[in-house]
């Protein structure tokens, strides 16, 4: 019998998404849940086998062998969990930190991961522990089955918890306000709808800053000087639309960008709203030219408005995000801040 085989659900699969809204919503149909700044990972375990899955359905376990060791140490054999991967630093998050651990050479790894420890919070339980499927029930009954099951399992381990909730819209405002130290926001989602795989139907997301993760679909500057800006695309559908630019990174980033973006000139990126000047990389470089990349890095950028579905305003460079897939970045992200 092959790994996971047995699970009533098996790696890989597409979690469930949000949509960026403006307002906290409010009524008796929603759960309110911390929004928390690391990599989505979905855990699966079956026997002495654990699989770590990205958003993006890509591996994570050989990066975190201290989040492999705690699950196998929990008396539960098989389950599905649902969740968030961070790095706690100085009282909050620290995201370049958990970027780091995202290396090649495995003595690297290690090191890291005695050095900079994951914890893994839980916000949903998708198969329990007798491998009955959870997924297919509402979110009010998956959270009762979730708090019962780190009741029995999770209290002696530290390094996975199980998410706050509440339904209470003024303590999803204070989060939102600032009551936990560098909250990324707050997640809302439906308690009557059953887990949403790869939808963005059933949970809704509210952020401190209006932010979308975008594809990289070209820059300006020299072919070997440097980067002046990074071009933003969303798809909408199968088309790559150009949104909008990064003007401001720090001198770090601007050499990132240099060594991830210059192997990836290309001659054509975006297919819809294509950026002013020449459309097609040409050897001289001249001032103002863009030079279209293989739409392969994604960033996470911060913005104020959108006008006609595109930025109205240069967007603020947050970070690089290895852990998306490009095609994840769709437009339905932007909305119009009031």
């Amino acid at each position: 019998m092959s790994r996971f085989e047995a699970l009533a659900l098996r790696p890989p699969i597409e979690p469930m998404e949000t949509r960026q809204v403006a307002r906290l919503p409010d009524g008796e149909r929603w759960q309110y849940e911390p929004k928390w700044d690391g990599f989505r990972c979905v855990a699966f375990r079956d026997g002495d086998d654990v699989e770590l899955e990205s958003k993006s359905g890509q591996s994570l376990t050989r990066y975190f062998p201290e989040l492999v060791t705690a699950l196998l140490a929990l008396k539960a054999q098989r389950f599905v969990l649902d969740g968030e991967i961070f790095v706690q630093s100085d009282g909050g998050f620290d995201f370049d930190l958990l970027l780091q651990r995202i290396h090649p050479a495995e003595s690297r790894v290690r090191k890291l991961a005695k050095e900079t420890p994951v914890t893994y919070t839980v916000f949903d339980l998708l198969v329990d522990e007798k491998n009955a499927p959870m997924f297919e029930r509402p979110l009010e009954e998956r959270r009762e089955r979730l708090e019962a099951f780190a009741s029995r399992y999770l209290k002696a381990n530290r390094a996975i918890v199980a998410s706050p909730a509440t339904d209470d819209a003024e303590i999803a405002g204070a989060w939102l306000s600032g009551d936990v130290a560098r909250l990324d926001g707050v997640i809302a989602k439906r308690i009557d709808l059953p887990y949403a795989f790869g939808s963005r139907d059933a949970a809704v997301k509210i952020k401190r800053a209006y932010t979308a993760d975008c594809v990289v679909g070209g820059f300006r500057g020299g072919k070997t000087g440097a980067i002046a800006s990074l071009l933003l695309g969303l798809y909408d559908g199968k088309e790559l639309a150009h949104v909008g630019f990064i003007g401001s990174m720090d001198a770090a980033e601007r050499k990132r960008a240099g060594e991830l973006l210059r192997p990836l000139v290309t001659t054509h990126s975006f297919t819809v709203a294509i950026p002013g000047g020449p459309s097609r990389w040409r050897k001289g470089g001249e001032a103002g030219e863009w030079f279209p990349v293989e739409p392969k890095i994604v960033v996470e950028v911060s913005f104020d408005h959108v006008t006609g579905q595109r930025f109205r305003h240069a967007a603020r460079f947050l970070r690089w995000r290895p852990d998306k897939k490009p095609r994840q970045c769709t437009i339905d992200q932007l909305l119009s801040p009031k």
